[in-house]
């Protein structure tokens, strides 16, 4: 997909409003070549600090009158005020117990970010693929990529789509970026020492360099342009176009061998020579995740379920069988998500082409029609549609609602229990958008809880994105990578350590600047943090560069000791970056 495809869609889902004032860190846009005209003076911020900041210097009595003035408080978008409801609903002597339910909310919203982009944006996004025919090669580094970033691209894009915030966005990819490069990386290291694929590992290293150094060159110069943006997406064509070409190269050749050989024994993939590229490894895509809710077993005689008994069965996400032979830490974790994964259910169709039936549910199908569309309005761009009235008279709510009822009785009047309809594809769209929504909405509820969070203890936007916002993002692909190196394909998850970075690097910043470029026809500017987030961008590039210099050293073979230490390296990065923060270390 393009990215001029793109844009329509992803201008949609981001909050509206422009970016007229820049802080610390943060990113601000000014007037560029082909504006409508100069920004008038009146527009133009006194100052670059963030004003909100300043609510902790006044007594607990003060802040909320402070905070009801103080327009910067205001300014983030979410659904909720986590600044009025810290300084204003509760009092100030339960502050400490506001940060502990703010914290627990986080988890909830992680959750929900989790669970969307899992069970719904991805396989949606694979049914989506499979319709139109796409080989595996494009649909992973393109559409599957996009179904696994979608909670850190979703978190960029909102966080730079506000001035007080868009330092959160370079803390969460770089934070992220070392995260996974190090602690996920090196876990897998530590569970299963194997050789690496030399190309593949070689080829994302590079390419993520090429990625990080780009970024820091723009933080550097303190400007970006259109032009450049377009060229930093392009990056990212040019990534997925070498995967295709040098995939397509490799298994040529391999042909020809085995082709020039006959009765050539079968060499698993794991146990080849370091030179083997990511064609050679099974690939684990969105749909394995999906099949946690397909039945084990088939009924030995047919069996027809009534309509009631196939909704209800439908808004069950636990599967008995699977209930039992869980662990207890299992099961603790699927009660807290179920209510969650039940309201998902109501409201985002799945179509899975694995499966027969391609999971068509006509009761709960036809149920979609209305709830998908309802959830759209009230949560687009933070319920920003919820109250619009028609003529000042008629709600865009109930007429949602009127729309989605008559089309769900024209599907249940006109389809079946067994057999999906020709259109049942459609569906697919519906749950893409629909789950693009809900996590846009829900990235844009986390980074407005984090910059409260930040006003609240005093930390900047960037400490809190490569820490909070990055461990929230990445803590699901360490426990995943983690569970594929155990099940014996160690490859797999160190490729898709640092081939899903680029694709949220390049796509999170890129997208996010150029989204914001578009709307208000202005180039952007960057200011740094300070020391620290050259500290954050040096770490980044001297934990990929010792990588690019240690694995080829040691044969391509990831053992313990380098798991050893990339663990020790992240934690140094940590320490630093911390001692940093709370002016232990200072320029």
């Amino acid at each position: 997909m393009s990215v001029s495809g793109f844009l329509p869609l992803l201008l949609a889902l981001l909050p509206s409003g422009q970016l007229l004032a820049s802080d610390s860190g943060n990113f601000s846009t000014q007037p560029g070549v082909g504006s409508a005209g100069p920004m008038p003076l009146a527009m133009m911020p006194e100052n670059n600090n963030d004003q909100c900041d300043l609510v902790m210097n006044y007594s607990g009595a003060e802040r909320c009158a402070f905070v009801k003035r103080t327009p910067d408080c205001s300014m983030v978008d979410g659904l909720i005020s986590y600044l009025t409801l810290a300084f204003c609903l509760l009092p100030p002597n339960l502050t400490p117990l506001t940060i502990t339910l703010c914290m627990i909310w986080l988890l909830v919203l992680f959750v929900i970010l989790g669970l969307a982009a899992s069970k719904f944006f991805c396989p949606n996004l694979s049914a989506i693929s499979s319709t139109l025919h796409l080989s595996h090669n494009v649909a992973g580094v393109t559409f599957l990529a996009l179904g696994n970033g979608a909670p850190d691209i979703f978190s960029a894009m909102a966080a730079i789509s506000h001035p007080h915030t868009a330092g959160m966005a370079v803390g969460a990819l770089f934070g992220a970026g070392i995260f996974v490069t190090t602690v996920v990386a090196g876990c897998v290291a530590l569970v299963k020492p194997f050789p690496v694929a030399s190309r593949p590992f070689l080829r994302d290293v590079v390419f993520y360099m090429v990625a990080v150094f780009w970024t820091f060159l723009i933080l550097y110069r303190g400007t970006t342009t259109l032009g450049e943006m377009l060229g930093y997406l392009g990056l990212y064509v040019v990534y997925v176009l070498t995967v295709i070409i040098s995939t397509y190269i490799y298994n040529r050749q391999k042909n020809l061998v085995t082709n020039g050989v006959p009765n050539l024994p079968h060499i698993p993939a794991e146990f080849n020579s370091s030179d083997s590229s990511d064609e050679d490894v099974p690939h684990l895509t969105c749909q394995t995740i999906q099949q946690e809710y397909e039945s084990e077993y088939r009924p030995l005689l047919p069996y027809s379920e009534s309509t009631s008994e196939i909704l209800l069965s439908s808004l069950n996400p636990v599967d008995s069988r699977k209930w039992r032979r869980k662990s207890w830490s299992w099961r603790a974790l699927k009660v807290v998500k179920t209510p969650l994964e039940v309201l998902l259910l109501l409201c985002v169709p799945v179509v899975d082409p694995d499966k027969e039936d391609k999971n068509w549910r006509r009761p709960l199908n036809s149920l979609h029609l209305i709830t998908a569309p309802l959830l759209c309005v009230l949560v687009f761009q933070s319920g920003a549609y919820g109250d619009v009235m028609i003529q000042g008279e008629f709600p865009i709510w109930l007429l949602t609602l009127l729309l989605g009822t008559f089309l769900a009785a024209i599907v249940f009047c006109t389809t079946t229990n067994d057999h999906p309809p020709k259109y049942h594809p459609l569906f697919a769209l519906l749950g893409f958008v629909v789950s693009a929504v809900l996590i846009s909405a829900a990235a844009s509820e986390v980074v407005s809880l984090l910059h409260m969070l930040g006003v609240v203890l005093s930390l900047s936007n960037t400490v809190l994105g490569l820490t909070l916002l990055a461990w929230g993002n990445s803590i699901g692909d360490c426990f995943s990578d983690i569970t594929i190196a155990r099940q014996g394909y160690p490859r797999m998850a160190i490729a898709a350590c640092f081939g899903g970075i680029v694709f949220n690097m390049l796509l999170g910043v890129g997208l996010g600047c150029l989204l914001q470029m578009y709307k208000t026809h202005y180039f952007m500017q960057f200011e740094s943090e300070g020391l620290l987030t050259w500290i954050l961008a040096g770490s980044l590039g001297l934990s990929l560069v010792l990588s690019f210099i240690i694995v080829p050293l040691s044969r391509f073979h990831l053992g313990r000791p380098y798991g050893v230490f990339l663990l020790v390296f992240y934690s140094v990065f940590l320490l630093i970056a911390l001692l940093t923060e709370f002016g232990e270390i200072h320029t």
